[in-house]
């Protein structure tokens, strides 16, 4: 017998804080947009960074760049992948140079093509960090990373030249950049306004295909669907120093979509 069924659809996201406070939500929404993933990739995290070790409270996480997705990833057929890269800065306040931060998200865009990923990418939200106030700025960089020395205006030096480096590589690379609006985001400059989180995901996702395969009251229905069945933990992380490993996938949405956390 014939199978007519189109091949399931992988959905990898990366991003930082504000992914992990919205998986559930971006998952939901691309789902919308996309038709239902068969499996989810989520290399997310409080304090993520691209392309360093992260360090929050006593969890430490790799680098996006360097963690063990890509392997697993490389390792499994070909499937219609839709990519989502956002929360890009954490690596400037631990101190990375603009062209060390530019080189680990190129290495996702690399490992991304090489799946003929469709790729969105959202910027540094250039226009809310700008209009932090020096108190603000000391503030939440103590509050957030108090392991930070940088001052405002070195941290601004580095925003913009990332900035304008994704840019180029948008051009270069060939993939979807989204620049963010400061209305989005709350009075620290880089996290979205809670109740602003649906609309500005939204936003972001538009910029993916539609598939056209859902009706319009989809989403009431659907809802239900999107909570988890298991939630997922991290295939690695550090406690207190000490590494845990976890096989994946180990998390599955009530539709049936399994999710690997990275």
């Amino acid at each position: 017998m014939v199978n007519n069924r189109p091949p399931q659809k992988r959905l990898i996201l990366l991003g930082a804080s504000n992914l992990t406070l919205s998986l559930r939500l971006v998952t939901h929404l691309m789902q919308q947009r996309i038709g239902a993933p068969g499996e989810v990739f989520a290399a997310a995290g409080h304090g993520r960074a691209y392309g360093v070790f992260s360090q929050v409270v006593w969890r430490g996480l790799p680098g996006i760049a360097e963690c063990g997705l890509w392997r697993q990833l490389s390792a499994m057929e070909s499937r219609p992948t839709y990519a989502l890269l956002t929360d890009i800065g954490n690596d400037i306040v631990y101190e990375l140079t603009p062209e060390q931060v530019l080189r680990a998200v190129e290495r996702c865009i690399d490992q991304l093509q090489r799946q003929s990923a469709q790729i969105v990418v959202t910027n540094l939200p250039m226009a809310s960090v700008e209009r932090l106030s020096e108190r603000r700025y000391i503030l939440f960089r103590n509050l957030f990373y108090p392991f930070c020395k940088l001052s405002r205006d070195e941290t601004l030096s580095r925003v913009r030249a990332v900035h304008a480096g994704l840019v180029d590589m948008a051009m270069r690379r060939q993939f979807l950049l989204v620049e963010q609006e400061a209305h989005w985001f709350g009075p620290d400059g880089i996290h979205v306004n809670y109740w602003q989180r649906e609309a500005f995901y939204r936003d972001i996702m538009r910029r993916f295909p539609d598939s056209g395969a859902k009706p319009e009251h989809w989403d009431d229905k659907r809802k239900f669907f999107l909570t988890w069945q298991r939630r997922p933990v991290f295939a690695f992380k550090t406690l207190f120093g000490r590494a845990i490993h976890r096989p994946q996938p180990s998390g599955r949405l009530a539709d049936g979509s399994a999710i690997c956390k990275f």
